[in-house]
Order: structure tokens, then C-alpha cells, then sequence
């Protein structure tokens, strides 16, 4: 659970740090396309401008390279580069191009140039500074121009117009007119391109021309290629006079012969096997033929000709050249005598000796020499040069450093120590002896390469710095540092290769399954253990991420899986497979065949022969329910036996039942009562004793305790009075409740009521005089509160109130009245038994 939350945890922070990557490539790769799209565009244009050139016979598109890199470099901002200041070559600037190799300058930098190289030259070599016509180079290509060309004025590439306006539809600086410029070399034609940079395309004209042997009929042709070789045989006679040429056609002279050939030397001694082409050749022996005179030989190796006269032979001077004798050719001319006088080396004195064969001596007279740089004299022999030990202090040509050589004589040489000036590239040195003035541009070219190389874009050395590398179409080669043998096919690109996003594919150990997630060997994950700020001044660091191979993330293959109970197969990831409870009821059926496992789904053990799935196993409940079957009807006792399969057994308990009458308890066996019938129902619940039951008239049924009403035919005796209670008779029950008959009151009942009704009047009457004697007395009573009279004298205001008969004698009356009444309810009771 741990790796799997780690892994989760980690797996968010590396989808969020490659959305953010996708958003921010997703933005750059949108601006590329518009640069390539851009680029497209200009391409196309472009070729479509040269397509004329190479469509027709012999078009050779090499000689249009340099043409389309000076076009497309004028479209492209900052792609020209001025040499001098080493920046970018803007549209609306003045600028130069040079005859030569057509680079372009500002025109403030080109004049600047000139004007200080003139400076230079004339102060070194010119005594009448300023005045001779010294020419000035083109800092790139050494091509020179006069002073007279310095440049003065903004002119289109092709010289037409000055000033050329600005116009975002024309290539930069041009005016939009036909060149018209001559090919080089001059063919007669003129160029057909607008205004452009860069040279001039090959003439596109066609001629009619034929081969270089003339073998060939003539065919149309570019006039740029109008020289062509048909390749067949030459066929001209070679220089040896033999044999022909039998190269292919070609232009101009034949090669010299290839064959060989048994040839003599001049002299005729010697023959060896030499190439054809070359029939004379000298050996290395000498002549030695005898001369005229007959007493020498020629002394001259292998020559053509007479070897002429003998060398000795005429007349000869001494050795002075003073006097001359006629000898013969083997007699040596003597010396004359004289003195030699011939000049010395020293170019001041002469020889001093007689006259004498082979060189002078040396000169010894002693002279006052001067040093060379004049500064001191010494005596010494003409024959020794005198050189003092004074180092000349003169600055040389480069003004930055003195002669420092001995005894100079003012002829000081250039400085031969190397400028050593960093140039305006930043990355080389002047290479040049030390000079004056500025340096001149630095040659170099660099080449910026995308990041496999293939492609490049050539800028002058400095400008890599600030040239974008070139958009390169080819799939990046940098190998894979993951698992995966081959990287995602992305285009070449400069810095680390974005995130694999490929299958893991990796076969888990576990299970052999092959690991569907993203590629993990290089994932960030936030470095633990950095170093916490020591205190509030500090500021936190931005956390930290290295790149960190993570561990496959479990196994999420689905595999069918049956619960433990079997109770369905559901699919679980590869990593979490085994046993498991799928959370139901077990139900299977216990052995009491009535209930089922109410365990959460576990592991049940079969049986062996068992057939039946749904059988309890013995990991199963046991049922320690009571018997839930339904009882008889009537039948209020649970089953004694625990729960069970098939019937329950008769119930033998004694079962408490009341009788009909709902006063004796009666036990009876609950089998015997639930089997029973109405009537034996009735049978059993009968207690044998009379039915306590009040019948409607208040006397006890006679019946024997029964089931149901007790019947109305009361046949006891009961004593009926007059309305008054004085005159009684005992009849039957069952004829009174009929009203069959009935006791009337005679004369005396009548007279006692009346006697009594007075009685009631009289006590009704005193009661109401009572009554208005204590209203009365209370009036009173009122009345003397509200005159303020003392406590103390409240007893003289209240009126003495003298009770009534009733008032005294009324508890006496209470009593005796209940006295009667309990004796009339006796005698009644007796007279009813």
C-alpha cells in the first residue's frame, strides 16, 4: 500500500511536470512551424526565381549555390553580417558590396576602412605624405580598389539607383529593375535577375554549339555550358609524330603520349625504354670525343652538336689580365711580373702582390671604421666589419615597439612580432605581424549545426553566438538512456530528449505480465534531505528534482477470480490475486435444512461425494436456533428440540386453561387439547361446578359450567315492592322481568310519602333562611372593614348567628339513614334466597 501510494503520488507529480512541458514545447513548436512555414514560403520563391535555370539542357545547379545563399540570406533578418563591426546587416542601412566576393558592409564601416588603410600605407612608404594614389583592399578578399572607388554614395546591387527606397516586397537594398549586369567571364550576355545580391547565375541563354573536337553536329545549349564534350576519340596527332590521341573529346591541348618507346640518347651511347612524348633525354656520360687540337678530349657529358674548339687553343691572358701570350694548347701561361692590382673584397684597396694564380688575400691595412649606425669610429682592418653595442631605441612601422637591433643604420625592418590582438570575432587572434590601424576582419567561418549536424548554416566567426541554429528535419539520433531500445521518433532538437512516454513493456517478476505504464527509469521526484534554513533570514530554495528510476507499479492485469464462497468470479488486478470474500451471506444451507450460513463469505471445505454446492461445509454456523416451525393451532410452546429437520414432535406439556366459567384453572395436555374437536374442546375446559354467571335478572346461572350464554329461564323467587318500599310480595324471577306482574302502593304508602315530601319542605326552607342570615352577617362584616375600625374590636361586629336543626343534628340523621338502608338491603337479600 505504501509503493502503491508513493507510486501514485509520484505518477501526479510527473504528469503535472509533463503538462507543463507539453504546454511550453507546444507554444515554441507553434512558433517554429511559423518559421518554417515562413521558411517554406521563401524557399519556395526562391526556387521558383532559379527554376529557369536548371530546367532545360545541362542546367548545373551548383553554379547556382552561391546566388541562392546571398538571396535567402537577404531575406532572412540577421542573416547578413558586416566583417568590420561584426553586426547584422539591417534593411533600411546603407550598405557596400565588394566586385570581388560580393560581401556587404555598412557603408559608414567600408568608408572608415578606407580612408584608415590609405592612412597606413602612405605613412610607411610615401615621403610626400598623402599625396600619391594608394590603393585600399576589401577587408574579406584582398581585392583592391583605387582611391578614387572609395565608396561615397548608397547604391542598389546592380548601380542603377541611389538610395534605393525600402520596399517589404523586393529583396533588401534592391530596386527592383533588371540587373542587366555582364556574365563573368563575358559571354555577350547580360544577367536577366532583378536587382540582386551575390554574383550574378551561369548565362542561361541557349547557344548552338558543337563539341570540343568538332566531331559532333552543334545542338542548343546553355550559353554558360556551351562548351561540351561529345566523348568520342580525339583522334589528333600527338607531338610524338606517331600516334594519336585517343582521349575522350576534350578542350585544349592534347595530353603528352602515354606509351613507351626503345629511344637513344643524344649522343647515341646508351638505349633504354622512355616515354613517347619525350624523344630526347641526355645520358650521364661524358663525351670524350678528341678535341682539334688532337691533344685534349671533350670534357662536356651527352650534347647534341660538334663538341667545338679546345678550350686552350688561341691567345691567353696571365693571371692579372695584364699581358696576353699565343701558346700551345699544352703549355700554361706564365705570370707576368707585374703587380696584381686587381680590387679587393673591401671594395676599397687593391691587391698589393705580384701577379700570382687563384684568389687575392684578405685586406690588411688598418682604416678608421664608422659603425653602421654611425654613432662611433675605431681603428681596425679594412677586412673586419665594425659593429657597435648600441641598440637602436627607434619605434618600428607598428608604432607599438622599438628596433632594439644592434647598431642600426636607421633602415629599421617591420615589426616581426605577431599583433596578438583579439579580433572582433572575441574568439581568435590577429595573426598578422603587429601593423597599425585596426586589425583587419577575422577570416574564419564558423558553422552552426543543429544539434546532430546534419544541418548547418555557415556564418562569419563571431556570429554563432547569436545565430539561431538551423531547423533540422531529421528524427533525433541521441541514443536512449531508458530501457527501451529506440527512443519516441521527435525531431533533432538541442539539450535532454523529452520523457519517454512509452510502454514500460517490462515483464513483472511476480507475474510475468508485461507493465502497461508509462516508462519510469527517469523519473523526478523531489530530492529528500536538503538542508533546512537555519533561520528566518533565509530564504527557502525552490524544492529540487532528480531523475530517478521508479519501480513498476503493481500489476493491474484483470484475472477472473471466484470468492471464497463461489458465489461469483470477478475480475482482480494481477497483483491483488487470491483468496477473497466477496462480502455477501454465505447461505448455504445448515443441517437443520431450515436456516442459512449467515457468516460473511469464507472458505468452505467440499465434502467428499458431496453433490450438492449448496451444502453447509463444516467451516460453516451451527444452528443454535431454536425450532422455528409453526406450531399446531392452539399450540402456545415452542418445539423442545433444538432446530431440526422434518416434523416436530406432539407437544406433551399441561397446557393452564380456564373453564367456561373463567374460575377454576384447568391442565390438560396441549396435544390433547389442540387434537380435540368442539366438542371435546368444550368437554375438557368444563371445571363440573355450577356457573358462577350473573344472569340479566342478578341471580347465578344453575347451569353446570358451559361454553356460551347462560340461559334466561331464572326460576328463582324474588320479593317485589310497591313503588314505596312498605307492601313486598316473592314471585318468580323470570315472570318479573317480563313485567307479568306488579305491586301497586295503597292509602298508607300515600300518606307517608306526603308526610314525607313535608318534612323535605321544611328542611329545604331553613336551609334557605340560613343561607340569608350568613350573607347577612358577611354584608355586615364587609361593611365595618371598610370603616376602619381596629383589630381588637372585630369581635363586637361580628353578629352571633345561631345554627340551624339540620346544622346540629345532620351527622345524627347521616348515620341513622345508613343504618336503614344496610338493614333494608338485609332483608331484601334474605327475602330473595
Amino acid at each position: 500500500l505504501m509503493s502503491q501510494k508513493k507510486f501514485e503520488e509520484i505518477k501526479k507529480a510527473n504528469q503535472a511536470a509533463a503538462q507543463k512541458l507539453v504546454e511550453e514545447q507546444f507554444s515554441s513548436s507553434s512558433e517554429e512551424e511559423g518559421d518554417e512555414d515562413l521558411e517554406g514560403k521563401q524557399g519556395k520563391i526562391v526556387a521558383n526565381t532559379f527554376i529557369t535555370y536548371t530546367t532545360q539542357t545541362d542546367g548545373d545547379t551548383r553554379e547556382l549555390e552561391r546566388t541562392k545563399q546571398y538571396v535567402n540570406e537577404a531575406f532572412q533578418a540577421g542573416a547578413m553580417t558586416c566583417l568590420i563591426c561584426i553586426a547584422s546587416v539591417k534593411r533600411n542601412q546603407a550598405v557596400w558590396s565588394c566586385l570581388g566576393c560580393f560581401c556587404i558592409f555598412h557603408m559608414p564601416c567600408i568608408q572608415k576602412w578606407a580612408k584608415d588603410s590609405q592612412f597606413l600605407v602612405s605613412s610607411l612608404t610615401d615621403e610626400d605624405f598623402g599625396k600619391r594614389d594608394y590603393p585600399w583592399p576589401c577587408p574579406k578578399c584582398r581585392f583592391e580598389y583605387k582611391k578614387s572607388e572609395t565608396p561615397s554614395r548608397y547604391y542598389c546591387y546592380c548601380g542603377k539607383v541611389e538610395d534605393p527606397p525600402l520596399d517589404p516586397w523586393l529583396v533588401p537594398h534592391s530596386c527592383g529593375q533588371v540587373c542587366e549586369r555582364e556574365f563573368k567571364p563575358p559571354c555577350g550576355h547580360k544577367c536577366l535577375l532583378l536587382c540582386h545580391p551575390g554574383p550574378c547565375p551561369p548565362c542561361p541563354k541557349m547557344v548552338t554549339t558543337t563539341c570540343y573536337c568538332k566531331k559532333a553536329k552543334p545542338i542548343p545549349r546553355r550559353c554558360s555550358a556551351k562548351e561540351w564534350s561529345c566523348q568520342q576519340p580525339c583522334g589528333r596527332k600527338l607531338l610524338c609524330g606517331q600516334h594519336k590521341c585517343e582521349n575522350p573529346c576534350h578542350a585544349g591541348s592534347c595530353q603528352p603520349c602515354p606509351r613507351v618507346s626503345r629511344q637513344k640518347c643524344v649522343c647515341g651511347k646508351k638505349i633504354a625504354e622512355r616515354s613517347c612524348a619525350s624523344p630526347l633525354w641526355h645520358c650521364d656520360q661524358v663525351c670524350g670525343q678528341t678535341l682539334s687540337c688532337g691533344n685534349h678530349t671533350c670534357e662536356q657529358v651527352c650534347h647534341v652538336g660538334a663538341c667545338g674548339d679546345c678550350p686552350r687553343s688561341g691567345k691567353r691572358a696571365c693571371p692579372c689580365q695584364k699581358s696576353k701570350f699565343s701558346l700551345p694548347c699544352t703549355e700554361d701561361v706564365p705570370t707576368c711580373g707585374d703587380s696584381c692590382d686587381k680590387v679587393l673584397e673591401c671594395g676599397i684597396h687593391r691587391c698589393s702582390q705580384r701577379c700570382h694564380r687563384g684568389p687575392c688575400e684578405t685586406c690588411r691595412q688598418e682604416v678608421e671604421k664608422h659603425c653602421r649606425c654611425g654613432k662611433h669610429t675605431k681603428r681596425m682592418p679594412c677586412h673586419k666589419p665594425y659593429l657597435c653595442e648600441t641598440k637602436c631605441v627607434k619605434m618600428r612601422d607598428c608604432q607599438k615597439h622599438q628596433c632594439r637591433r644592434k647598431c642600426c643604420p636607421g633602415n629599421c625592418p617591420p615589426c616581426d612580432q605577431n599583433c596578438g590582438r583579439t579580433l572582433g570575432c572575441r574568439n581568435h587572434k590577429c595573426p598578422s605581424i603587429c601593423h597599425r590601424g585596426s586589425c583587419y576582419p577575422c577570416p574564419e567561418t564558423v558553422d552552426v549545426k543543429c544539434s546532430c549536424g546534419s544541418a548547418k548554416v555557415t556564418v562569419p566567426c563571431g556570429r554563432e553566438r547569436t545565430t539561431r541554429p538551423p531547423k533540422c528535419k531529421e528524427l533525433c539520433s541521441q541514443p536512449s538512456t531508458c530501457h527501451h531500445a529506440s527512443r519516441e521518433k521527435h525531431r533533432c532538437h538541442f539539450g535532454p530528449c523529452p520523457p519517454c512516454r512509452q510502454p514500460c513493456q517490462r515483464v513483472l517478476e511476480k507475474c510475468g505480465h508485461l507493465c502497461p505504464a508509462s516508462c519510469h527509469d527517469q523519473a523526478l521526484i523531489k530530492q529528500a534531505g536538503r538542508p533546512q534554513p537555519t533561520g528566518p533570514w533565509e530564504q527557502l530554495s525552490e524544492p529540487a528534482f532528480i531523475q530517478a528510476a521508479l519501480p513498476c507499479p503493481p500489476c493491474q492485469v484483470p484475472i477472473p477470480v471466484e470468492c471464497l464462497g463461489k458465489h461469483e468470479v470477478s475480475p482482480l488486478p494481477c497483483h491483488s490475486v487470491g483468496p477473497y470474500s466477496c462480502k455477501r451471506v454465505c447461505g448455504r444451507v445448515l443441517d437443520c435444512q431450515n436456516h442459512t450460513c449467515m457468516k460473511e463469505c469464507h472458505k468452505v471445505t467440499e465434502v467428499d461425494g458431496c453433490t450438492d454446492k449448496n451444502k453447509a461445509g463444516p467451516e460453516c454456523l451451527e444452528c443454535e436456533e431454536g425450532c422455528s416451525r409453526s406450531r399446531p393451532l392452539g399450540c402456545p410452546h415452542p418445539c423442545v428440540l433444538p432446530c431440526h429437520p422434518g416434523e416436530c414432535p406432539p407437544c406433551v406439556q399441561m397446557l393452564r386453561i380456564k373453564c367456561h366459567c373463567k374460575i377454576t384453572s384447568l391442565y390438560v395436555e396441549c396435544r390433547k387439547m389442540t387434537t380435540a374437536g368442539v366438542d371435546e374442546k368444550n368437554l375438557l375446559s368444563c371445571c363440573k361446578n355450577q356457573c358462577p354467571k350473573e344472569l340479566p335478572c342478578g341471580h347465578r346461572c344453575k347451569e353446570i359450567c358451559h361454553p356460551g350464554e347462560c340461559p334466561l329461564n331464572c326460576t328463582q323467587k324474588v320479593k317485589l315492592r310497591c313503588p314505596c318500599k312498605r307492601i313486598k310480595k316473592e314471585l318468580q324471577c323470570n315472570k318479573v322481568r317480563e313485567n307479568q306482574i306488579s305491586v301497586e302502593c295503597d292509602t298508607t304508602c300515600k300518606e307517608l310519602k306526603r308526610k314525607a315530601s313535608e318534612v323535605k319542605e321544611a328542611e329545604a326552607k331553613a336551609a334557605l333562611e340560613e343561607e340569608s342570615r350568613r350573607r347577612q352577617a358577611e354584608l355586615e362584616a364587609f361593611e365595618n372593614r371598610l370603616k376602619g375600625r381596629r383589630k381588637k374590636n372585630r369581635k363586637r361586629d361580628e353578629v352571633a348567628v345561631e345554627p340551624s336543626l339540620w346544622q346540629k343534628y345532620k351527622y345524627h340523621l347521616l348515620a341513622a339513614c345508613g343504618v336503614v338502608v344496610v338493614v333494608l338491603a338485609w332483608y331484601i337479600a334474605q327475602d330473595a334466597n
